[in-house]
């Protein structure tokens, strides 16, 4: 299984993901699926993988050989980031398609495409095995891939657009944490990326191993803090005696 998850925001973007792969409780791995894609000086893109790994592989070596041949399309002739994401959709159907009839296998996989060309805005794209994409809103400046449902709660609380690069990375680690705490397929080695509007050679990239001190604050500390949060609600018998209570026997 894997955990992927993309903030856009008006001061960039923060981009997370786990390393861990599994084929069965006997046969769990430990690959990256944060990939910088080799572009340009006048843009910064990264992708990041959730499904096949083959598959996902197959696109990010097809993406880098596409610039490393000058091919006519390749991620540097794009002017959008929605043409970006279209290129990198395509790819993956035809990674798909190579292997959708053999018998056993499932070589489905699915993208995030985040980062910024020159002269335009950051932004982030959720591209879905079929080829099509989505993109992040105001409303919903996130993107997840894989097994969201843990560490989605947290992002619905404390994110939005205005957001500051560094709580977003916090907000990112916690939801991440979340989903560990509830998924064993989900596991570090934790990557966490964070660029900045038009500062194409200044991303920031961390890489936090399991016994990492600062992950392991952060857990701590947010296991902390909600156990406070809970034992500091108020009872139900404190909201008056006059209180109905139905006899269910």
């Amino acid at each position: 299984m894997t955990y992927c998850i993309g903030i856009s925001l008006n001061a960039g973007i923060v981009l997370t993901s786990d390393s861990r792969t599994n084929a069965g409780i006997d046969n769990v791995s430990t690959y990256s699926k944060m990939h910088v894609c080799k572009s340009n000086p006048d843009r910064f893109l990264v992708l990041l993988s959730a499904g096949n790994l083959a598959t996902t592989q197959g696109v990010v070596q097809q993406v880098t050989r596409d610039v490393d041949e000058a091919m006519p399309l390749n991620i540097n002739s794009m002017n959008y980031m929605a043409d970006a994401a279209d290129y990198v959709g395509g790819i993956l159907v035809n990674q798909i398609n190579k292997y959708n009839e053999t018998t056993g296998f499932m070589p489905d996989a699915t993208l995030i495409l985040g980062g910024q060309i020159q002269g335009r805005p950051a932004n982030l794209y959720m591209i879905y095995p079929q080829g099509n994409h989505i993109t992040s809103s105001s409303e919903t400046p996130y993107l997840q891939i894989g097994e969201s449902k843990y560490g989605k709660p947290v992002l619905d609380r404390f994110l939005d657009d205005q957001t500051s690069l560094e709580d977003a990375a916090i907000c990112s680690l916690i939801s991440m944490d979340s989903t560990m705490k509830s998924n064993a397929s989900v596991g570090p080695p934790i990557e966490l990326l964070t660029y900045q509007n038009n500062q194409f050679n200044s991303a920031k990239r961390r890489r936090f191993a399991a016994g990492d001190p600062y992950l392991q604050t952060i857990r701590h500390e947010w296991a902390n803090q909600l156990n406070n949060a809970f034992h500091a609600m108020p009872r139900m018998e404190s909201f008056g005696a006059n209180a109905k209570s139905d006899n269910l026997v």
